[in-house]
């Protein structure tokens, strides 16, 4: 038992060099920068930073698409991971796998498609112009960069969901219909509250990526909506300010280990 116990620790040891290369020392690379000035003195100016005028309007839009383009992630995703649920078994698997194959495609490429279909002389206004109607200004637009984070995150809520109504026992929703309650009552008094811990976790897992992307913004955008995640990059890459790009990223970090904290309070709720 001892020895299996060191084989199976020592199987870890490589992930472990793995976490520490990638993670910890980039975590502590960011802190450092964030926390410091240009010659190495310990600030809040960085962090700060996120109340500057443009910097804020950039985090509050970048808050607002994210937020929304959630709600829209999980108004599609939830009836449909309720058409898996009670759709046969050989069937499900198909068209779970129909959901998941597009992810195999590079982030960058599914994006650039988009922006060619949404152009404005692209895909969907050449077929409007070929019909006679006029072209809609669709590209650079936040309606352009929602409909990019829905198509590109929804899987990441899909999944969660379909999983967690794939727990419930149909007795307890056989019990609810005998005992009287129409289909409206079942799903938002039972089914509902028992798959709100995969409905937190996909929310988590759309919302913090929304959140901080920026590849999106940039191509679908076309660089006229900033969010907040452009102009951290454009600190790093375009101003080579390290210290402010790192604050920046701080207040992210936030949000993030908010999330992480939702979710873990939720999956102990779950297991009690």
């Amino acid at each position: 038992m001892n020895k299996t116990k060191k084989i199976a620790g020592s199987l870890g040891i490589p992930y472990m060099i793995w976490a520490a290369f990638f993670i910890i020392v980039p975590l502590i690379m960011v802190f450092w920068y964030g926390l410091t000035d240009a010659d190495g003195h310990f600030t809040f100016a960085n962090v700060a930073a996120i109340a500057n005028p443009a910097h804020s309007k950039a985090f509050l839009m970048a808050l607002l698409l994210s937020l929304i383009a959630t709600l829209v992630c999980l108004v599609l995703a939830y009836p449909l991971s309720l058409f898996l649920v009670q759709t046969q078994k050989d069937s499900s698997s198909s068209l779970t796998m129909l959901l998941i194959i597009p992810m195999w495609m590079n982030f960058l490429l599914r994006t650039y498609a988009w922006q060619s279909l949404l152009e404005k002389t692209g895909v969907i206004n050449t077929f409007l112009s070929s019909l006679g109607l006029a072209p809609l200004r669709m590209i650079n637009t936040p309606g352009a960069i929602i409909l990019g984070m829905v198509y590109n995150f929804l899987p990441f809520m899909i999944l969660p969901v379909y999983n967690s109504l794939a727990k419930i026992d149909e007795n307890v929703v056989n019990a609810a219909r005998d005992l009287g309650a129409a289909p409206g009552q079942t799903l938002l008094k039972v089914i509902f509250p028992l798959s709100l811990p995969g409905v937190i976790s996909g929310i988590t897992m759309v919302f913090i990526p929304a959140l901080t992307t920026f590849v999106v913004s940039s191509l679908l955008g076309g660089g006229k909506i900033l969010l907040i995640g452009n102009v951290i990059e454009q600190e790093f890459m375009v101003a080579y300010d390290w210290n402010l790009g790192s604050g920046l990223s701080l207040v992210l970090l936030v949000f993030i280990i908010i999330s992480v904290v939702v979710s873990a309070f939720t999956d102990r709720g779950e297991e009690a």
